[in-house]
């Protein structure tokens, strides 16, 4: 197959629209579902990610996409007890797969609600199950067990979109695009991200530990596939903060840092110890526990409104504790893909526990980035490759 017809764009008023190529067969095929303009843009950025996070880390990777950035990312270490009651995975060994998947659509939730999923292997029966009982567009892999497929042809009513790719397709070494009717053409960004960026330390502290130096590839590999200006935070080989599409770079910094920050809150014990009624929807439960670590928590308790969603009244988790517990966080890994030019993003960086950060460097305020990393003790690398990508 050469071309596949869409129902529209990226809008329904945007007539016609597919996708095609120019030579050879399309790598692609839909074994359920019919996807859309924006569901293969996901799948297809999502697949080239997990694909490289797979090769850099031989590890099994997963990463939840929304418009055309990733809400996560991660590799397939297993979930820790903490990591299955935030993620709300079932309390049994799942395969290093499901893990990376868990970890992917359960950093941020709030952002992976509707996502469209790719993942690097197989995909197989344990992380089907938890495919199944979550929103999602769709998911792209190689393939599919027969138990896997069966599950998931289940959702949305038959229609859930599910798409294999040959995990051994090469693009062409030359892309293009059209914007107002003019094409655009450059070279695909082929750079491989690897330990080898790492070297170039330009802090007072050297030492970069080999899981954190992991983690850091994760963050670029993210990056690369992410819409710019983009961050990203990673912690235990996920990504648990991501900033994309933002004009300036501390506005990234923030963004992502705030998600880190919520990601680090749900541990707390306050607030694994919520009680939900019974049978509350899980978008409604993800968003009440957004709300209790929120400044609109008040709102909640108002009128009663409390008991549609708890149990029993939670008790009001402080700004004082809630700082407290923040400052707990520690071994956070940063990338950027750009240059930070201003320490102000170091100064956010610290309150999210970040001791490694990974970016270009080439800023004229180089030297009051490097100044502020050393007061904090952090490692600094200078990768010296810019990841732009738009």
């Amino acid at each position: 197959m050469k071309e596949m017809e869409l129902k529209y764009g990226c809008n329904p008023n945007q007539k016609p629209s597919r996708i095609y190529t120019k030579d050879g067969e399309l790598p692609i095929e839909v074994l359920n579902g019919k996807p859309g303009y924006i569901n293969l843009l996901d799948a297809f950025n999502g697949f080239q990610l997990v694909r490289e996070l797979k090769a850099a880390t031989g590890l099994p990777a997963a990463t939840s996409f929304k418009h055309v950035s990733p809400a996560g990312a991660a590799v397939g270490l297993p979930l820790t007890d903490i990591y299955k009651k935030i993620y709300f995975t079932p309390d049994c060994e799942l395969s290093p797969l499901a893990c990376a998947y868990a970890r992917a659509r359960g950093a941020d939730r709030m952002s992976a609600y509707g996502d469209f999923i790719a993942l690097s292997d197989i995909c197989d029966e344990d992380t089907a199950k938890l495919i199944q009982v979550e929103v999602s567009d769709g998911v792209i892999a190689p393939g599919y067990t027969e138990a896997a497929l069966e599950i998931l042809k289940s959702k949305r009513r038959g229609t859930y979109n599910i798409v294999k790719i040959d995990e051994n397709y090469t693009p062409p070494a030359v892309e293009t695009k059209d914007v107002f009717g003019i094409t655009f053409e450059q070279g695909r960004n082929e750079l491989k991200i690897d330990e080898s960026l790492l070297q170039n330390i330009v802090t007072e502290n050297k030492e970069i530990p080999a899981d954190k130096q992991r983690d850091l590839i994760i963050s670029l590999i993210t990056l690369k596939y992410t819409q710019s200006n983009s961050v990203c935070y990673v912690k235990d080989g996920q990504a648990i903060g991501i900033g994309a599409g933002q004009q300036s770079r501390i506005h990234c910094t923030r963004l992502a840092g705030n998600k880190a920050d919520i990601w680090y809150l749900r541990q707390n014990p306050k607030v694994l110890g919520l009680q939900f009624v019974d049978n509350i929807r899980r978008p409604d439960r993800d968003n009440a526990i957004d709300v209790y670590i929120s400044d609109e928590y008040d709102d909640v308790l108002k009128d009663g409104a409390w008991q549609n969603i708890f149990k029993i009244r939670p008790e009001i988790f402080t700004k004082e504790e809630q700082k407290a517990w923040l400052m707990t966080n520690t071994g956070v890994s940063l990338g950027s893909d750009a240059f930070f030019p201003f320490g102000d993003n170091i100064e956010r960086a610290h309150k999210s526990g970040v001791e490694y950060i990974a970016e270009p460097g080439g800023s004229i305020r180089d030297d009051n980035v490097i100044d502020t990393c050393n007061k904090y003790n952090m490692a600094l690398a200078f990768t010296g490759i810019r990841l732009f990508h738009h």
